[in-house]
């Protein structure tokens, strides 16, 4: 995501390091890095998260209210996704409109939700057609280091597993939010000839392609997302997805405790 210019030494250098099989921080190319949770992180949303991937640092909150359905799904609840990407969490983020990369980020974390059904909409119907429940995802990176792709993704199914529909809204008790599938994204980085998954930003920055694979509980490719000009051959394409699938499973697990 960042314009920032690396020089050519260090280019090169990390060229060198992941064609080796090595990178920067230790890992290897189908290594992630540590995955930490932090559920009900905000006590005055309905459900929230706080994800560190590595120095990755991402806030999910969960709001729900009561609203109008779409016209054309009467019978269905309502789904909205938006990112915050604050000057705070990195140099190169300014304050103002949404900017592209971050309009990006939402469309990929929300299609991952939707494409998915990890929440079945029509569970959030109050009266057909006049009122339902309306989820608004909001997420901030606190501190970007690469990957804000998955960092969001586990946030944002984290804050919605352990959500719940506010009763007092309804005259009614709180009742968990009805969550169904779980939809692990995994985001790879082509560098040169190289393929690395999780980058980190210096990764990002010199990337010349990437893909982002999310995969459900079956193994089932639910979405995907092609970023950066450069591409993929078939057969990598096919690495990525098996890839994804397999860390997916271990991912997965983390995000459920």
């Amino acid at each position: 995501m960042s314009s920032e210019v690396i020089s050519e030494l260090m280019r090169e250098h990390i060229v060198k390091l992941v064609a080796s099989g090595r990178r920067g921080d230790g890992r290897g190319p189908e290594e992630t890095r540590k995955l930490t949770i932090q559920k009900n992180y905000i006590k005055t949303a309905e459900g929230s998260a706080r994800v560190k991937l590595g120095n990755t640092d991402v806030l999910v909150g969960v709001k729900i209210n009561t609203g109008e359905p779409y016209p054309d799904t009467p019978n269905s609840g309502v789904l909205t996704t938006s990112v915050e990407l604050v000057p705070l969490a990195s140099p190169t983020f300014e304050s103002g409109p949404p900017r592209p990369e971050a309009i990006e980020l939402a469309r990929v974390v929300d299609r991952g939700i939707r494409e998915t059904k990890t929440v079945d909409m029509s569970k959030l119907v109050i009266t057909p057609g006049e009122k339902v429940w309306v989820l608004f995802i909001d997420i901030h990176a606190l501190d970007y280091d690469g990957n804000l792709f998955d960092a969001s993704s586990y946030g944002t199914l984290a804050a919605l597993s352990c959500a719940k529909l506010p009763g007092v809204k309804t005259g009614g008790a709180d009742r968990p939010l009805p969550v169904e599938h779980w939809p692990v994204s995994v985001t790879a980085a082509k560098i040169r000839n190289t393929i690395v998954f999780d980058p980190q930003l210096d990764e990002e920055r010199i990337a010349d392609a990437r893909l982002t694979v999310a995969t459900d509980e079956n193994g089932d490719v639910r979405a995907m997302q092609k970023g950066l000009s450069g591409s993929f051959s078939y057969d990598e394409v096919r690495h990525v997805i098996s890839t994804a699938r397999r860390l997916g499973n271990g991912i997965r697990e983390i995000i459920r405790a």
